[in-house]
């Protein structure tokens, strides 16, 4: 964890802090809420971890966070174990999330008929290794065009199948499916309980993938916020349309899913369907 930027001054006095780096992506404060928080615009430690546990969530965030700014003054080495992290049955985070997504989540699912990366992180060895002893990637789902990352990198490794949507296709010339559909009403089935449903309004090409009916992968859409308990969606990084981006969900609320993972944001806790599509419509009227 080596870098010359200096420890931010709010952070607590400590081995543990955060540097000056920080882009205020708020990925870390996912991993680690309530030991890193929010000062400014800057993430900061609001105290060191002092159980196993807090160690753990510590290292979460480094190792997650795209510009290296979290790290000890004794120059710990992290362990080998961090990612992938298990977050759900079946779903794991990937950490090392990449600077040009402005730290975006992604996520890694193996499956008996190939394993999945729902958008890109970095591509590091301390994935590579893990992600080969789990099978490999069969497909690389891209949720638009802002968070396509390493996804070139990772597909030319793993010879996967790479997914975009026509209208942000220039932003992965390499993408080996191109999907169509112009809303939400117009889903592609990519096999084994995967469907592409288009949601223009982030960007035009913007697509989240739902599986198994349960998991639905937002990209930059709409993620959870835990204070509320509630879907929200982020009106001054819309790059398309907001008025198509609320057109979009409110047909997405047709659809059937339990849990959201979502590029900028926390991902919900497991939730009734019926529940789900009430706060998806709840949000939609707020938008």
């Amino acid at each position: 964890m080596k870098g010359d930027a200096e420890r931010n001054p709010e952070s607590a006095e400590g081995d543990w802090f955060i540097d000056q780096r920080c882009i205020n992506c708020a990925a870390a404060r996912h991993v680690a809420p309530g030991l890193i928080v929010r000062h400014g615009d800057q993430s900061v430690f609001e105290r060191q971890p002092s159980t196993p546990g807090e160690v753990r969530q510590a290292w979460l965030a480094a190792e997650l966070c795209p510009t290296r700014s979290i790290r000890t003054e004794s120059h710990l080495r992290p362990p080998p174990d961090v990612y992938p992290h298990l977050l759900a049955n079946g779903v794991y985070l990937c950490g090392h999330n990449h600077r040009s997504s402005f730290g975006a989540h992604s996520y890694f699912v193996p499956r008996t008929g190939g394993n999945l990366l729902f958008d890109s992180p970095q591509f590091t060895s301390r994935l590579v290794g893990p992600f080969e002893e789990m099978g490999g990637v069969s497909k690389i789902l891209l949720s638009h065009r802002d968070d396509v990352a390493d996804a070139e990198k990772w597909a030319k490794h793993f010879d996967a199948e790479v997914c975009i949507h026509r209208e942000d296709q220039d932003a992965a010339p390499f993408a080996s499916r191109i999907l169509d559909g112009e809303s939400a009403s117009k889903p592609t089935d990519l096999g084994d309980g995967l469907t592409a449903i288009p949601v223009p309004g982030h960007t035009k090409g913007s697509v989240v993938y739902l599986l198994d009916d349960s998991y639905l992968f937002t990209g930059d859409s709409f993620t959870w916020d835990y204070e509320q308990s509630a879907m929200r969606a982020f009106r001054d990084y819309c790059w398309y349309s907001w008025s198509a981006q609320k057109e979009s969900l409110t047909t997405l609320a047709e659809y059937r899913f339990n849990q959201l993972f979502s590029g900028h944001g926390p991902w919900s806790p497991w939730r009734d369907q019926d529940e789900m599509r009430v706060l998806l419509l709840d949000l939609t009227d707020r938008m």
